[in-house]
């Protein structure tokens, strides 16, 4: 499996409109921490591409890969960072007179038509509560802490051919002994990490920090990881001393699973 990283930025996106920080600057004049909300696109030998999440900037994230359209999504819960883009998605549909597949849990999928009552018209919702299949590969999504905002679903992908696996979890923090299970035997981890170090109250926070990635990843011993969901505390020019087996997620990388 192909895995390419249409955006690697938090909610927020950088540069943060307001903001004159180093790395906000560094962002707007075009440079390496110029950052998506957090966005991959899955491709699998036989099958159709595959978006994993659908934020608002969508359109910007296909022209760049330059895709005319998507045929089908995943998604891992329904705040605006992770699905703005699907009214888009949704017109462009309509405009190419096909209907898209949108994958995702229950009770996800029932947050998204409470908001966007229409979009069943092109695009069909399909809840993938008990797995799902993606060519040699079973997807299985499970329901992790997020935080102050509640909850949001990670991803595990296994090969049905030689059992290899990662996982796809991008908003989260805290997470339970049995959310953790999934995160076990993985040959890649795509973990948010929203900054190096976040000193705000526990209360207040939704994603793992660096730190705290850093510690997850060495409880539950994948073989690499890549930090996504980046705000603008993370510049992707510094060295964090981060261990040999983690790094950061850049926009437009691809790596092969």
């Amino acid at each position: 499996m192909q895995v390419t990283f249409l955006g690697t930025g938090d909610s927020m996106g950088t540069p943060r409109v307001y903001c004159d920080c180093e790395v906000c600057g560094e962002a707007r004049s075009g440079g390496l921490n110029r950052r998506y909300r957090s966005s991959i696109l899955l491709e699998t030998e036989g099958e159709l591409p595959l978006l994993l999440d659908c934020g608002p900037d969508w359109r910007r994230q296909m022209e760049a890969i330059c895709r005319r359209g998507i045929a089908q999504a995943l998604i891992t819960h329904a705040h605006f960072d992770h699905i703005g883009g699907l009214t888009e998605w949704a017109d462009a549909c309509r405009w190419r007179e096909e209907k898209g597949r949108l994958y995702a849990p229950e009770e996800v999928l029932r947050e998204i038509v409470s908001r966007f009552p229409w979009i069943g018209g092109q695009l069909s919702m399909l809840a993938n509560d008990g797995g799902m299949d993606y060519g040699e590969w079973r997807i299985t999504p499970w329901r992790v802490n997020h935080g102050k905002n509640g909850y949001a679903y990670a991803y595990r992908f296994e090969s049905k051919k030689n059992r290899r696996a990662w996982a796809y979890c991008s908003d989260s923090i805290h997470l339970e002994p049995e959310q953790k299970a999934p995160l076990r035997g993985l040959s890649l981890l795509v973990l948010g990490t929203s900054f190096v170090e976040e000193n705000y109250p526990v209360e207040t926070r939704s994603v793992y920090d660096m730190r705290e990635g850093v510690e997850l990843a060495a409880e539950t011993k994948p073989g690499r990881v890549l930090f996504t969901h980046l705000s603008h505390d993370v510049d992707v020019r510094a060295d964090y001393g981060l261990p040999a087996n983690v790094s950061l997620a850049l926009t437009g990388m691809t790596v092969s699973v």
